[in-house]
């Protein structure tokens, strides 16, 4: 690295928080340094960098592409930092590591399994976030998350944890004994899926269907979606793993099966991890034998 090519660390820290808070005044609040100082600096970064990174045309504000490029780039710098120094310091110790994760999962896969890591590691706290919504790890929150796909999420580190294939699904109360020969035929019946996604119409569309709706569309909590469909109140397409059970006792009855190389995976920043966030991955990965299909 060229460190006569690198702007002044202060233009820079002035810039992230400007990027951080929308206004000098704030960012100057941040460093606790005058609005004016917030200013001088970013027009010092500007003058290095050879192109404008704040378009101040409008009352207020507003970052160009080339200032959310760098913007996005300090921010993932600028945490790594903060967070090797928060390690290496304890400022996280107490914190409690916090897991991001699917409903579904949440509760067919991760909670049957968390009194053997309560047991194990009595001291550590864990904070369990179920949301259809991805949440990117980044020091001071999430710590872990346990995301389904294919394992390629840019600037993330990921390792699988549960392989699985997808099963679109539905209870014999629904279905009965219909001979279902293609995916147009599910489109007679009601559909149910996770909050937050489009499960059944990505399916549908995924095998060509791309005329015509389902009967009915209803999106409710991941941990909703299988009782609604073991209660015949739709067909859910999701992971063989938080439905095999269900399949081979009868409650559920297998419609198709797209075998593929999705999964869960396990997903954290890349660099230093929290000890206690290091111990809960490492618990993770030990449960690999008893997670597949």
């Amino acid at each position: 690295m060229d460190w006569k090519d690198l702007p002044p660390l202060t233009s820079l820290r002035a810039f992230h928080a400007l990027a951080e808070t929308g206004s000098a005044v704030a960012a100057g609040t941040m460093l606790n340094v005058s609005h004016a100082a917030v200013s001088q600096q970013l027009k010092a970064l500007e003058s290095h960098i050879g192109v404008p990174l704040v378009d101040r045309s409008g009352r207020s504000l507003t970052l160009t592409p080339a200032g959310e490029e760098l913007a996005e780039a300090l921010k993932s710098g600028f945490g790594t930092m903060a967070r090797a120094v928060a390690t290496l310091t304890g400022a996280d110790a107490n914190r409690p590591v916090h897991v991001s994760t699917t409903s579904l999962f949440a509760t067919t896969w991760l909670m049957p399994r968390l009194l053997d890591f309560q047991s194990k590691h009595p001291e550590i706290d864990l904070m369990v976030n179920p949301s259809a919504e991805l949440f990117d790890p980044e020091p001071g929150g999430i710590d872990v998350g346990l995301r389904f796909g294919s394992g390629d999420w840019p600037g993330l580190s990921s390792e699988m944890l549960v392989p699985t294939d997808i099963a679109v699904t539905a209870a014999p109360s629904l279905v009965g004994d219909c001979v279902i020969e293609c995916p147009a035929d599910l489109l007679k019946f009601p559909w149910l899926e996770e909050l937050g996604t489009s499960e059944s119409t990505d399916w549908l569309r995924k095998h060509g269907v791309v005329e015509g709706r389902a009967k009915r569309i209803t999106q409710v909590p991941g941990n909703l979606m299988l009782d609604g469909a073991r209660a015949g109140q739709g067909v859910i397409s999701t992971a063989m793993s938080s439905v095999k059970a269900d399949i081979e006792s009868g409650h559920l009855r297998l419609l198709f099966l797209d075998r593929g190389e999705t999964g869960y995976h396990i997903v954290t920043r890349p660099g230093i991890m929290r000890p206690k966030a290091k111990a809960f991955v490492t618990w993770l990965k030990r449960q690999k034998s008893s997670a597949s299909e």
